[in-house]
């Protein structure tokens, strides 16, 4: 009882759930440097390899299939080799491909590289909120579940700072810096760093306490949870036990309907929302926003800080959500930021819908005709795309990792994360393809489609999306 008086009333240690927590995150951080580094180097990859707009927009998503994968596949591994092991494979498939990816010479072995990048994408997009929702106590794990979007939007903000600052120094993105190699490789093999500091830490932290206790393992498992927990360790340990002892590990015939056959409704639940995050095309803003904003009349540098300005408000923004989820709870959080979002999009799409036209000829002698925007319009556009970003940023970008984490009964967990997670990565390489084809039809088009998905959010949160906030993993339905 002193021990909880001295500490506010925690019945939870505070510190040491941040520290396990962060560094199952850094998984996120990779996650999102490494799809987002290809931002700066869209327009240089494409001249140096002289690609048109599809296999542009395949080379920039092709990392995306490999996420699906690996995320399917994580979820199975982790049951069997446990959670730090595929924390360290992912750390090592994203050394493989930043290394490949700097160095390749051509538009397919380019593709190969990225898509063994986004197998580690995948995994550790599986792994961390997992780990974050088992090692976690009830109270706190909205909060400690949203430092993985946390670490997500910070590494999209590392990889853009890092493009800028190297297009900067050699004088633009496709320009010599060291050893030979352009400015654009260079934005790739710098995720080694990181990645190789992911391996190593993820080694320095406690195994899952549900994988412990499924190994048989009860006192590991009652060790790594006094790390965290001042009151409620047995009986924690016990409502595991049982569970395991129910539910043995976890398979893929675990996920249909006993009696009307199909997916369980918590399962599409899940495919629901990690669909519809990717629909409302926020990894459009972060994929291709410095070729977006270059081809309305920005210049590259101006482009490039743009994309900077915009990772910066998706962490305060982030920091924000953190505070808030688990206080007004998740569906409310979702249920504001679908709001914002349809307005937001809807003044995007009504201003490039609206924008002066004019011809443009490529490199490959094909007119199109691309939209010019006015100083206001051109300000108006920027607003609305920061709205955009703060209110997913706030919402869809946390939230939807804290459920996808939580809101499985244990029995499904790491199957049903992993299917959930793989649709997502899927989603994602559907809009992330086809932007470039859907902007040479019209940027109001493109735009007007994600605002019909973010008003689709709205309506799919009220009718469908559980609340989870407060409740033991071991209590879900």
């Amino acid at each position: 009882m002193a021990s909880s008086t001295a500490t506010g009333g925690r019945d939870y240690v505070l510190g040491k759930a941040v520290h396990l927590a962060s560094v199952a995150a850094l998984g996120g951080f990779l996650f999102g440097y490494d799809t987002s580094v290809v931002n700066g180097a869209v327009t240089p990859m494409r001249d140096a390899f002289g690609t048109g707009s599809f296999l542009t927009g395949f080379m920039v998503s092709s990392a995306l299939l490999g996420c699906v994968a690996g995320a399917y596949l994580a979820g199975r591994l982790a049951e069997r080799l446990g959670r730090i092991r595929v924390m360290v494979i992912a750390a090592a498939l994203f050394v493989i491909s930043a290394l490949g990816s700097g160095l390749s010479f051509g538009p397919w072995d380019l593709i190969a590289w990225r898509v063994v990048g986004g197998l580690g994408v995948g995994a550790a997009s599986v792994i961390a909120p997992a780990y974050i929702a088992e090692i976690a106590p009830a109270r706190i794990r909205g909060r400690l579940g949203s430092l993985q979007q946390m670490a997500i939007v910070v590494g999209i903000f590392v990889a853009l700072l890092t493009n800028y600052f190297l297009a900067s120094l050699a004088g633009g993105a496709a320009e010599e810096l060291w050893l030979g190699l352009a400015a654009w490789r260079w934005m790739f093999v710098a995720e080694v760093v990181p990645a190789a500091l992911y391996g190593v830490l993820a080694l320095t932290i406690p195994e899952s306490p549900r994988h412990l206790v499924s190994l048989g393992r009860e006192e590991s498992a009652r060790e790594v949870l006094s790390r965290v927990m001042r009151t409620g360790v047995a009986e924690r340990i016990a409502e595991i036990k049982r569970t395991v002892k129910l539910e043995e590990k976890s398979r893929l015939s675990d996920l249909v309907h006993p009696e009307k056959g199909g997916l369980l409704p918590i399962v599409w639940v899940g495919i629901g929302l990690s669909v519809l995050q990717q629909f409302v095309g926020i990894n459009v803003i972060f994929y291709y926003s410095a070729t977006l904003w270059q081809s309305v009349g920005f210049t590259e540098q101006d482009a490039l800080a743009q994309t900077v300005i915009t990772s910066v408000t998706n962490i305060v923004v982030t920091i924000i959500a953190i505070a808030l989820i688990d206080k007004i709870g998740r569906r409310r959080l979702l249920a504001i930021g679908s709001v914002g979002m349809t307005i937001s999009l809807g003044v995007l799409a009504f201003i490039f819908a609206t924008a002066t036209r004019v011809p443009e000829v490529d490199e490959f002698g094909v007119e199109t005709m691309v939209p010019v925007l006015s100083d206001h319009q051109g300000l108006i556009a920027l607003i609305a795309a920061n709205a955009f970003v703060v209110f997913f940023g706030m919402s869809w970008g946390p939230a939807v990792w804290v459920l996808l984490g939580e809101m499985f009964n244990n029995r499904i967990r790491a199957t049903a994360l992993g299917i959930a997670a793989a649709a997502q990565w899927l989603a994602n390489f559907v809009i992330s393809t086809s932007f470039p084809v859907m902007a040479d039809i019209g940027l109001g088009f493109a735009y007007g489609f994600y605002t019909v998905f973010a008003l689709v959010s709205l309506f799919f949160v009220l009718k469908l999306v559980p609340e989870t906030n407060n409740r033991e993993l071991e209590d879900m339905d």
